[in-house]
């Protein structure tokens, strides 16, 4: 008899999940294992098959031509002009390499009196300056080609207070650390050492003279 009972109390139990279940009860999906593709790398304690190696592919001289350094360049003065109080005065680097190069940016400067001695020098990195707007600009630079920067000085004409002459500047290229120099000839009049410098530019434009 008590067989009887459980069994019908089964049945009556399966009756009434069978009814609650309906179609409204989405069965929850299998957990299906994921195999790695060949290009994934599997680790760990528990890894079983290693993953296949990618193949890579390798172009050459992709890379582009290299970084122009101070020793790919000499240093050439190109003059300068005065307006207002304001002198503006050009420079160039020219590629004497067999290679061609790329730069970009700004170069170090410091002024350097008559003996070559080192004088204070405040730049200022600008695109845009009392003698116009030039930009910074990715340049390839070819075995014999130039670039070129300009610095804008003060002449202190109103207030002549720690001005002086610079005959000479030393230059150091956007991607290195050495130097190189050239002279000012007739110098160049400044004060306190302040300087707006311009980012180099193809050949000889960033001089408007």
């Amino acid at each position: 008899m008590s067989g009887l009972r459980v069994g019908g109390v089964a049945g009556l139990c399966a009756l009434i999940l069978a009814a609650c279940g309906g179609s409204s009860t989405t069965p929850a999906p299998a957990t299906v294992p994921v195999t790695p593709t060949s290009s994934a790398t599997t680790s760990g304690a528990g890894a079983t098959t290693p993953a296949t190696p990618a193949t890579t592919t390798t172009t050459t001289g992709s890379a582009g031509p290299p970084a122009c350094r101070t020793a790919d360049f000499a240093l050439r003065y190109l003059g300068q002009e005065g307006a207002t109080g304001h002198g503006e005065v050009g420079f160039a680097l020219v590629n004497t390499s067999g290679h061609q190069c790329h730069t970009y940016g700004y170069p170090g400067i410091l002024f350097l009196d008559k003996a070559g001695n080192a004088m204070s020098t405040i730049p200022t990195h600008t695109t845009v300056d009392f003698f116009g707007n030039t930009t910074e600009t990715e340049l390839a630079v070819a075995p014999g080609a130039s670039v070129s920067f300009r610095l804008g000085v003060s002449h202190g004409a109103a207030n002549p207070k720690d001005c002086t002459t610079a005959y000479g500047l030393q230059v150091i290229a956007p991607d290195d650390t050495v130097t190189t120099r050239t002279t000012i000839p007739q110098g160049v009049a400044e004060c306190g050492g302040a300087a707006t410098v311009s980012p180099l530019q193809q050949a000889e434009t960033a001089f408007a003279h």
